[in-house]
């Protein structure tokens, strides 16, 4: 297909796309849009930045002015899911830009905000609702929206879903869904976990697949600084000032680092911001629009909320932490250097573990990526090589783990590996009922209940243990504790479940031990 025209899309949806002088199909476009609009299942390999979201919204506008009927009160008949809120508020966008001439009903569910006025939007039924997973459930579970009206499900960024820890949340959205449906499934990345979920949700495919993930564009000035791991923030500050920056995106590894490089570049006369799971999403959107317009030219951003973010005119990513995962390096830097124009990939590399992720990242990529060695001798020394643990494939795949990790150790990500996220928000207990920062379950960063060690402390009774009328300080009882809680074995949740119904207070049921 050369031609949006080609495609025999309804005349309202044609002349909106007029409008948005949409006139060539991207590949992932002119690969899925015809195949989409007979109905067809289908698995699409494409990373961001390469037109997805037309690729299926355009194909189900069509199909549903084919077919035009009033939704039911709390159905919808179009539901997209993906991983974080900014996508999310991205793709309702897109939808209402496409439909704007067939008075589309559309909404958003996502955390982050009040649920009630979610709930008060979906009365009247919608024909097309964009959620993250866990507020979805949220709603299904308090009788706001049932799902058996549903005639299109689209998932967006699978993979981003698993790193984050949503697949048993769509396994449970999907067992709810009608069997009769058509599924657009779309994720940059095809781990043995997702092609498993798309076979278990997809009737004969068709698959689509641009760009593998493992290529990085080639208008992409690529540059390793090697430096003292206390110099960064200096070095960051200095390449802020020094570089012909119009905007720049900065990823660090944790939201408390995030802020903190906001500190110092304030302090520095940088105008920044930070986004990431802790802020709320007033926060998230102003800094987006601010970052848009201009009036701030650095953005720094966790990996997991700038998801989505999608952003003209970003002409450096500054990489202040490598990501342990090399795919992850592949996502960051496609920020720049979109739409055939020049961009430029800094890392800041401390040595030691970093040197590791790097070299993972080349041998993705295929591609020796230049260094500059600005490190004084005390920072060669203190770095010192390589860690000798051998990881078992790259660090921080989905369901891996580093050799010997143990639970509650952090990864390179600053992930603990005792801990599912949404957008990087720790989980606490209660349920998230009007989007408040660190309570209960959010759109993207749902509570997870009846896992080993969230319940209540044992007595101090349960960590005694009787033998021949004296009580002993039960010393050999923590490393088994410790390895049921880190083992992932059958066993290891059969011992944590032992302990937590020894511990329980009298009169309260057994809990089910927490299955992966």
């Amino acid at each position: 297909m050369t031609s949006f025209q080609d495609f025999g899309l309804a005349e309202p949806i044609a002349r909106a796309l007029s409008e948005e002088n949409y006139v060539t199909p991207t590949p992932i476009q002119a690969q899925t849009i015809p195949t989409a609009l007979t109905g067809r299942d289908v698995v699409g390999i494409a990373q961001t930045g390469t037109g997805k979201t037309a690729s299926f919204a355009l194909p189900i506008l069509h199909r549903l002015l084919e077919h035009r009927i009033k939704p039911q009160p709390k159905t919808t008949r179009v539901l997209v899911l993906s991983p974080t809120r900014e996508l999310s508020g991205q793709i309702l966008d897109s939808f209402n830009a496409y439909g704007r001439h067939i008075r589309l009903s559309s909404t958003l569910a996502i955390g982050g905000v009040p649920m009630g006025r979610q709930v008060r939007s979906l009365m009247q039924g919608v024909e097309v609702l964009v959620a993250t997973p866990g507020r979805l459930l949220d709603l299904v579970q308090s009788n706001g929206l049932k799902l058996g009206s549903v005639e299109f499900l689209v998932l967006d960024e699978a993979d981003r879903m698993l790193d984050m820890g949503f697949i048993n949340d769509i396994r449970k959205i999907v067992a709810k869904l009608p069997i009769k449906r058509q599924t657009l499934f779309f994720s940059a990345t095809m781990p043995k976990d997702i092609a498993e979920l798309a076979d278990s949700m997809l009737r004969d495919p068709a698959r689509v697949a641009v760009t593998p993930v493992s290529s990085t564009a080639e208008r992409i000035n690529q540059r390793i600084l090697q430096v003292d791991f206390s110099a960064k923030p200096a070095f960051l500050t200095k390449l802020l000032k020094d570089e012909p920056i119009n905007r720049a995106l900065v990823f660090t590894r944790t939201k408390h680092g995030a802020d903190k490089v906001v500190k110092t570049l304030e302090k520095a006369g940088i105008a920044a911001s930070a986004i990431h799971g802790n802020k709320s999403q007033n926060h998230r959107e102003r800094t987006l629009a601010q970052f848009r317009s201009g009036d701030i030219r650095t953005l720094v951003a966790t990996d997991i909320a700038a998801r989505g973010i999608d952003v003209d005119g970003i002409t450096h990513v500054i990489n202040l932490d490598l990501p342990n995962v090399p795919e992850t390096y592949v996502h960051r830097i496609g920020r720049t250097a979109r739409a055939g124009a020049e961009g430029t990939a800094i890392s800041l590399v401390a040595g030691g573990e970093e040197l590791s992720y790097l070299r993972d990242i080349e041998r993705l990529i295929k591609v020796a990526l230049p260094r500059e060695d600005l490190r004084t001798d005390a920072g060669r020394r203190d770095a010192g090589p390589p860690p000798s643990q051998q990881r078992q494939g790259r660090p921080g795949r989905p369901g891996q783990r580093p050799q010997g990790a143990r639970h509650g150790e952090r990864h390179g990500d600053g992930r603990r590996t005792d801990e599912r996220h949404g957008d990087g928000r720790h989980h606490s207990a209660g349920k998230q009922g009007d989007g408040r920062p660190g309570e209960g379950r959010h759109g993207d960063a749902r509570h997870v209940d009846g896992r080993p060690g969230s319940g209540p402390k044992a007595s101090k009774g349960s960590r005694r243990r009787r033998s021949g009328g004296k009580m002993h300080s039960s010393q050999t009882d923590r490393p088994e504790q410790r390895s049921a809680h880190s083992a992932g074995t059958p066993d290891g949740i059969q011992g944590v479940a032992f302990l937590r119904r020894d511990s329980r207070p009298m009169g309260q049921p057994t809990r089910k031990p927490y299955s992966h």
